[in-house]
């Protein structure tokens, strides 16, 4: 009978703790995401990309796109010659879609079949199918930018593009098809999704679009005017991917650091290049804050204690891992400043300029591109703003910077099974006749090649092309995909450096059973020893490897924390 009670107690309790679990997410669910062209960050990007945060447009900011299209409607009643909207693009920029001062059906027409034409020759993605996440950060990127007023869109694309993040419908789209000068061969699935051609995954199950619009009782969309160049004529999709990559990237960086903590204390290194009083000497903010966080990883460790057996100085991949680490985050606070900037900016050609004012001593060339009606001034412009080089050439610099983290991290494994450096037994071998960790080397040491490999740089690979129009590039999506190739192979590598960790560790406290260990890096001991056990015999390690990656990928020290706390 006690049993009896004690199993039921233990449900009943059980079912509370599901029940608070359950209250408290749904207490945390995020409020929709204010779109207005302005304060887009990062992290948002990622909570509508992930966590399927929803996003809304305040009525002021659609009565600017409004105002937007009908300034550029107002152009095309004048007989302005507007990129895009009366002429071709590209190429046939010299041909003339429609012209005259009225917008009659024959117009309207002419203008539809235009929109339709160009999105369909523009559909040219091909490869993988695009990751959810990666669609709807593509789309949010891109309707924070339209709302800002500048492509003189419709007002009802804006609306269903938000639809389709809150509905989550979410058009197949392809990694590859751009060549970094606006992402126009992927985008484009986007634009003929919105008229309810080609195929979307609605919340998760692929089908025509027009029957997820059917099915969310949303109604598709005739592109019209600009329409279809305000859709394509972006890079979107790069930033998009750049923003989740930033973000991935500053996740693996602080698991990194607290890696190295571990390391650190397998060696039964020296402390001293931590101190403030060294950083304070050279006091670059992105080694300093990686000193710090080092600190506090190592709080309560036997590594502030005096040891006989600890070297003067380690060798330098243990010595200069602030440095490196710091490196890094340098550029990563560079680039996200640019990136935010990017977010909040508007890349169109031509740029839809709402209330610009004619300057009183401007030239006739000048003068051309204003417009004034009815109330609506403004201006239509070439622009060049889809040129992505200036925040890209951050990425190829964080590509350099991932490979020297890369080889430190490879080095550090090299000399923690190297007993002249640690003091212990060769490969990590737990006794004699066990190989451990001997032959992993090629497996960690294959994949810093091939992170190296990734950090070449490819942004000036570019051929001439469109009847010589188009003759600069950047090969946006392809640099930005290398840096997430080499940020998952860094994964892959930090899972190795802590199966590393691990195993020292745990032969140190065989040795010397006493010592203690840094707050922070018992949590990350415990729970990775949870999943992947200690090697006390030789067995399959690609398990042991894959396993410590998927553990990397989910473990997160700060929710650990708090639940540590919290209990």
């Amino acid at each position: 009978m006690g049993c009896f009670l004690d199993l039921k107690y233990f449900i009943l309790g059980l079912i509370a703790l599901v029940s608070l679990i359950s209250s408290s997410c749904v207490a945390q669910e995020l409020p929709p995401l204010e779109l207005t062209g302005e304060g887009l960050t990062i992290q948002n990007v990622v909570e509508v990309a992930r966590k399927y945060r929803k996003v809304i447009i305040p009525p002021e900011v659609y009565n600017r796109l409004e105002k937007s299209n009908q300034l550029l409607l107002a152009a095309a009643r004048k007989d302005i010659p507007v990129y895009g909207l009366n002429r071709g693009v590209g190429l046939n920029k010299d041909q003339t879609i429609f012209q005259g001062n009225v917008i009659n059906p024959e117009v309207l027409h002419l203008s539809q079949q235009f929109n339709k034409r160009l999105l369909l020759s523009h559909s040219i993605g091909f490869g993988q199918e695009l990751a959810e996440d990666a669609v709807r950060a593509t789309i949010v990127n891109r309707i924070n930018a339209m709302v800002k007023g500048v492509t003189g869109i419709q007002p009802a694309i804006v609306e269903r593009m938000v639809d389709f993040l809150n509905y989550r419908i979410h058009p197949v789209m392809y990694e590859m098809g751009s060549i970094g000068e606006a992402d126009i061969g992927i985008l484009a699935d986007l634009g003929t999704a919105l008229m309810g051609e080609g195929q979307v995954l609605y919340h998760g199950k692929k089908m025509p679009a027009a029957k997820a619009l059917k099915e969310a009782g949303l109604k598709p969309i005739t592109p019209f005017g600009k329409d279809a160049l305000s859709i394509i004529s972006s890079n979107a999709y790069s930033s998009a991917l750049g923003a989740l990559a930033i973000f991935d990237c500053k996740a693996l960086l602080s698991k990194f650091t607290l890696i190295y903590c571990m390391s650190l204390e397998g060696l039964n290194g020296n402390i001293a290049p931590l101190l403030k009083e060294v950083q304070d000497v050279r006091p670059y903010c992105g080694q300093q804050t990686i000193a710090m966080k080092a600190w506090k990883h190592l709080e309560g460790s036997y590594l502030l204690e005096l040891s006989k057996d600890r070297a003067l100085q380690d060798p330098l991949s243990f010595r200069t891992a602030t440095q490196v680490e710091g490196a890094l985050l340098d550029i990563l606070g560079i680039i996200t400043k640019q990136l935010e900037i990017e977010l909040n900016s508007s890349d169109d050609n031509p740029a839809v300029i709402l209330d610009a004012t004619l300057p009183a001593n401007a030239k006739s060339q000048q003068r051309s591109y204003y417009v004034e009606e009815k109330g609506i001034q403004g201006a239509v412009v070439p622009s060049a703003n889809f040129e992505p080089i200036t925040w890209l050439l951050k990425f190829e610099t964080l590509g350099v910077a991932l490979s020297h983290v890369s080889k430190n991290s490879a080095r550090r494994m090299i000399i923690l099974a190297d007993p002249k450096f640690t003091g212990l037994s060769r490969f990590l071998s737990p006794k004699e006749g066990v190989i451990a960790y001997g032959t992993i080397q090629k497996s960690f040491v294959h994949i810093d090649s091939h992170i190296r490999f990734l950090s070449n740089p490819s942004s000036a690979d570019f051929l001439v092309i469109a009847g010589g129009m188009e003759d600069h590039a950047t090969n946006a999506p392809e640099v930005i995909s290398h840096f997430r190739d080499a940020l998952d192979y860094l994964y892959y590598l930090a899972g190795l450096e802590l199966l590393h960790a691990a195993q020292a560790w745990d032969l140190r406290m065989k040795k010397e059973p006493n010592l203690k260990s840094g707050r922070d890096i018992q949590i990350l001991y415990k729970d990775f020893r949870a999943t992947v056990p200690f090697l006390d015999e030789d067995r399959n390690l690609s398990n042991d490897i894959e396993q410590a990656y998927q553990f990397l990928k989910k473990w997160d020290l700060n929710y650990r924390t708090e639940k540590k706390d919290a209990i």
